[in-house]
């Protein structure tokens, strides 16, 4: 029976319509997961000699085993939004003699051996060889390594629990942040203490049996939850959601434009794959810790300029790389009104504007490594303000692919296009370009003034690229309709 489904899934991944449209995006992510993979396979049979040499007198397996608690609930927190569950079209099946248990065993199964299991084995796995060719018994490292199987096969069958569920989300990605402040603050020894407990999976090889049994326990809990639903009355109910109302009075002061900030707000609140862009862009504040904490960069790095693009303008890439596509479900009908195209996306550049000064706030408290790093910051948003704006918006004119929002969030390809890699080149490189070459040749002061120079040129021509951006907009917008409404796009 399982042969027998795995040709039906074989047969509908090529006989899509959309199969020969995305074979090509198909392509770019196997290149991208190729590559993920090989570095995965390096990073792992490297890092006993790396963690050996930052590290001569502890042993590695001690100080990987140290961190492997932030690397399970990382691993759950990016799940939840990158992970497709396991689909099978299983109406049809229920109306023939088809073992339920067979149907669930098989959605499970080809859940264990999901792309994402695999990335943490193509770390752990060469880890474990170069352990057993540097004197470590086999008697410890294969149990380990198999008790870490269980702990990612664990890790899936819990993201069944989860999926979905806000509240588990936020629980994961709270107990994640609050355990590292604990230990960055030195409140509470979490990695030693944690770490000693994954280090007993080491030393007491009997020890294994536990995250085998945990698997063992979620996937039982998964199956008989899979199979209750597995009945026909099941898919033909119709779901009922209440919905939930705000009458967003505070926009109001925006004016001519208060009604379609209430739908971009709205349409961000009540869509999964738009809740996901907004949560990401405030997640990424602490995306400047992974360099600002290192001592390899200089105090004047041009690296700290890609991130502070990156940190002000997260949403705005996030976000304004789909205009108009978000709208893609009722666009046609809105240009078949008589609404004004320049107040549309005026409403969008307030909002992506508010997102930048909310995100440059945030990133205040890198004042601690030093003012160049706040003046850098500032000086990124200001050119986000400016320039990345305009340009993220003239670049939406070229959007023709729907986005189904009802559609899961990262991982999910719809929309994309080359111009989604284009934007990139004006967005980061440029600014990073220029500001090296000025502050190579000229100085650090010079090259954090001329961004911000062009950031406030860009405002002040903000009028006069508005329209522009608008012309671009009004002259594309049959082309738009007419690709928002090719659902397979």
């Amino acid at each position: 029976m399982f042969k027998h489904f795995v040709r039906l899934q074989w047969k509908s991944f090529f006989r899509s319509s959309s199969f020969g449209k995305s074979l090509g995006m198909k392509l770019v992510m196997g290149f991208f997961a190729l590559y993920m993979l090989v570095s995965l396979l390096v990073s792992g049979g490297g890092m006993y000699f790396i963690l050996k040499k930052a590290f001569p007198d502890v042993d590695p397996l001690i100080i990987v085993s140290r961190y492997m608690v932030y690397w399970i609930l990382a691993e759950l927190f990016l799940r939840y939004f990158m992970q497709k569950l396991p689909v099978l079209d299983v109406k049809p099946l229920l109306t023939i003699p088809v073992k339920k248990s067979s149907i669930t065993h098989y959605i499970l199964a080809r859940s264990g051996i999901s792309f994402y299991n695999v990335l943490s084995l193509f770390f752990f796995l060469p880890f474990a060889v170069v352990l057993l060719f540097n004197g470590y018994p086999a008697t410890k490292v294969i149990p380990w390594l198999a008790a870490l199987i269980g702990i990612v096969l664990s890790i899936n069958y819990i993201n069944f629990i989860i999926n979905k569920n806000d509240k588990a989300l936020i629980a994961i990605g709270g107990l994640l942040i609050g355990l590292y402040a604990l230990d960055y603050f030195s409140i509470f020894p979490v990695r030693h203490t944690v770490g000693n407990l994954f280090y007993a999976l080491y030393q007491y090889p009997v020890l294994a049996i536990v995250p085998i049994l945990v698997a063992m326990g979620t996937y039982y809990i998964d199956y008989n939850y899979l199979r209750d639903k597995l009945f026909l009355d099941t898919s033909l109910k119709t779901k009922t959601k209440l919905a939930e109302t705000s009458d967003l009075a505070w926009t109001k002061r925006f004016g001519d434009i208060a009604p379609f900030m209430q739908l971009d707000l709205k349409l961000i609140w009540r869509n999964k794959r738009t809740k996901v862009q907004a949560f990401m862009s405030l997640a990424m504040v602490f995306y400047g810790l992974i360099f600002y904490g290192m001592d390899t960069y200089g105090a004047t790095s041009t690296i700290y300029v890609f991130v502070g693009i990156f940190m002000t303008g997260m949403f705005l890439s996030n976000f304004g790389q789909f205009i108009p596509a978000w709208d893609s479900e009722y666009y046609s009908m809105m240009m078949s009104q008589n609404i004004p195209l320049r107040k549309y996306l005026e409403s969008k550049v307030v909002l992506i504007s508010v997102s930048i000064v909310v995100m440059f706030l945030l990133s205040i408290p890198y004042v601690y490594f030093g003012w160049r790093a706040l003046a850098i910051n500032a000086a990124c948003a200001i050119y986000n303000f400016g320039v990345n704006i305009p340009v993220i918006l003239y670049f939406g004119s070229f959007n023709k692919k729907r986005i189904d929002l009802t559609k899961s969030a990262l991982g999910n390809t719809q929309g994309m296009s080359a111009t989604q890699f284009l934007v990139l080149l004006p967005l980061m490189v440029v600014p990073c370009i220029l500001y090296f070459v000025l502050k190579t040749f000229v100085s650090f002061e010079v090259a954090i003034g001329v961004l911000s120079t062009f950031g406030i040129i860009g405002l002040a021509f903000r009028n006069q690229l508005m329209h522009l951006v608008t012309e671009a907009y009004r002259k594309k917008k049959y082309g738009m309709i007419a690709g928002f409404k090719e659902k397979n796009s």
